[in-house]
């Protein structure tokens, strides 16, 4: 890759980690549904706008249905899910669980795409579980229920992803990837839409909430789809989805650095052998 290809890869983890860190400041004092709901219309709208202002044209109508389900598949059940699991588990465990995407789109593709389950596949999905398993028992949290079900939103919301991931492939093949990117974002803001009504914020909304608000809306969402959807032009959407293989050590960096989160080696080692399963994984098989 191109310094300039390499510069996007690691900016976009820098970005993607830290959007655990405004989703665990969030979550408290909004709740999980507004979280997700300002962050999707506000940075769906903006990559709508942008589309628009450049003369790029997201084939709505013939589309509408696959943004829909994309969004609510994408967007609205994964980032509930990890906005819930914020309010019982720090953001680096989010993070490192996070970087499981890759190994739950391995398992969902063989009975859904009909792909082999190679030996090297269940050996990643092996060394990925036992990841996930030294993950959960790293400290410094206690392990009751609700961190228990904390750790299964997290997981959850991999199996969303991998779940969105083959229905693009099946069924949204000829859509622009960043018109998915802000029309998906959108629907999944509108899907939210009623529910807020019932969902309003525990605490008061101060300016420091505002602006993470922001921050997640516009630069963890508008910004980063932006980067992401350039760099996949670049250099190939194999080498862009390497990015989850930095999001865990940058999401540890900024836990520590502003919530004051503590790093463990059980952690490292955790995340070390999600990193290496999904290596396996992913890597092409011979002919």
């Amino acid at each position: 890759m191109r310094p300039a290809d390499v510069a996007r890869l690691v900016t976009l983890a820098a970005i993607w980690g830290g959007s655990f860190i405004f989703i665990r400041v969030l979550a408290p004092s909004l709740g999980p549904i507004l979280t997700v709901a300002t962050r999707v219309l506000l940075g769906g709208a903006v990559l709508v706008a942008y589309c628009r202002a450049t003369g790029f044209s997201a084939n709505l109508g013939r589309y509408w249905r696959q943004y829909l389900v994309i969004g609510v598949v994408n967007s609205t059940l994964p980032f509930v899910l990890y906005a819930f699991a914020a309010l019982h588990i720090p953001a680096s465990y989010s993070v490192i669980l996070n970087s499981t995407t890759p190994l739950s789109t391995a398992l969902l593709a063989v009975p859904l795409l009909g792909e082999r389950l190679t030996v090297a596949k269940i050996a990643g999905l092996v060394a990925g579980a036992a990841g996930v398993a030294l993950v959960s028992k790293a400290g410094p949290v206690v392990p009751d229920l609700w961190f228990g079900a904390a750790v299964a939103a997290c997981l959850a919301a991999t199996l969303c992803y991998a779940a969105s991931s083959i229905y693009m492939k099946k069924h949204a093949v000829g859509a622009k990837p960043l018109a998915i990117a802000g029309w998906s974002q959108v629907f999944a803001g509108l899907v939210l839409l009623p529910v807020v009504p019932f969902a309003l914020p525990p605490a008061a909304i101060t300016p420091l909430i505002a602006a993470n608000v922001l921050g997640l809306a516009l630069i963890c969402s508008s910004i980063a789809y932006v980067l992401y959807y350039r760099l996949i032009a670049d250099v190939g959407p194999t080498r862009a989805l390497t990015v989850a293989f930095l999001m865990p050590a940058f999401g540890m960096v900024w836990g520590a650095l502003f919530l004051g989160e503590t790093i463990t080696l059980p952690m490292i080692a955790g995340c070390a052998l999600i990193i290496g399963g999904t290596g396996a994984v992913l890597r092409p098989g011979r002919r």
